[in-house]
């Protein structure tokens, strides 16, 4: 099979394409071609060598996607050959609360992903797609949507005329915008082009922020709130904003910590005590399980979600997948089709 590793992992170029032999299926396990599949923020931070330790340089890379179940191995039920499937990339979190055990086996990561003309999976972490939706409206549910699910639903607990502020326009984002929209709430996004925030209001948005304009972000989503602030922030940014989202947050708000993609910030939190002032929930999440993404299937299956898509690449153009995500000049995810 054709397959891309993650070589050294010094930067985009260290992405290249290989041969491998096919897997064969392992017990409970089964073997998938992917059809179409997404990459996320983290693909970037591993390829970079910034998402913890260096990994093997033989790593298939990727870790969310839609495939077709092409052989099942011993102990398997209830799936066969033909079916159209996702999983979570952390394949050991089927339900419950999260764990360490998560981590154990995580599709991109510790084990083989996506990028690959046959990837490996255990058939507990499967969720079967219904043959309504499309491709293009699963294969970034696993991973970009699940955790905007996890933040916004399961977390977050929305309610219609709550108000959820959204950090930027990248996939997860975009993911929580329109489920939050779902679910009869204001929306609030921040980036910082105007053209990227007139997609956000396409999309839904009540309220827009250009951060470059309006560098006390948070002072804006005050005045447009009538000083009332969002009731759930999906902070994506981290360090660098988690003091601004303080400031922007309701009494009583939730603030879901998911990401780093604003980078570190130079000092402590200067605002504290407006976490106990305000009696706000500060809250880590690790994406979601298996049971989480059914429920999230079925949602966008009853809502008929389309996700936003910046572009597609052929599977021999992932390098240049990669590097346009990298650009940071889109909307939406970035997608890769077999």
């Amino acid at each position: 099979m054709k397959a891309f590793v993650i070589g050294e992992q010094d930067g985009v170029q260290a992405l290249r394409e290989t041969t491998r032999p096919d897997p064969e299926p392992a017990f409970g396990q089964v073997i998938l071609a992917p059809r179409l599949v997404s990459l996320n923020n983290r693909d970037l931070q591993i390829i970079r060598g910034s998402y913890g330790a260096k990994k093997p340089a033989d790593r298939i890379p990727v870790s969310e996607g839609v495939g077709e179940i092409v052989a099942v191995g011993e102990g398997v039920s209830g799936f066969a050959p033909g079916d159209r499937v996702i999983a979570p990339h952390f394949v050991n979190w089927t339900s419950g609360d999260f764990g360490y055990h998560a981590f154990g086996h995580d599709l991109g990561v510790t084990h083989d992903g996506w990028l690959a003309e046959r990837v490996a999976v255990p058939a507990a972490a499967l969720v079967r797609v219904p043959a309504g939706l499309s491709d293009r409206q699963v294969a970034a549910l696993p991973s970009a949507a699940l955790t905007a699910w996890n933040a916004v639903v399961e977390v977050g607990r929305v309610k219609a005329g709550d108000v959820v502020l959204t950090l930027g326009t990248g996939g997860v984002s975009t993911f929580a915008l329109q489920i939050a929209k779902a679910n009869g709430a204001r929306v609030a996004t921040t980036s910082s082009s105007d053209e990227k925030l007139a997609r956000a209001r396409e999309l839904g948005a009540d309220i827009t922020i250009n951060y470059r304009t309006h560098a006390d972000w948070a002072a804006e989503l005050m005045k447009a709130t009538n000083n009332a602030g969002a009731d759930i922030i999906v902070e994506t940014g981290g360090p660098a904003t988690l003091s601004q989202s303080l400031a922007a947050a309701a009494v009583n708000g939730r603030i879901v910590i998911i990401g780093v993609t604003a980078g570190q910030s130079g000092e402590g939190l200067p605002n504290y005590g407006t976490i106990i002032g305000k009696n706000l929930t500060l809250r880590g999440i690790a994406e979601g399980s298996r049971e989480m993404l059914a429920r999230l299937l079925r949602a966008v299956e009853a809502n008929n979600i389309e996700p936003v898509v910046a572009k597609t690449f052929a599977f021999a153009e992932a390098a240049d997948a990669y590097a346009h995500l990298a650009s940071a000049d889109h909307v939406g995810k970035v997608m890769i089709q077999f």
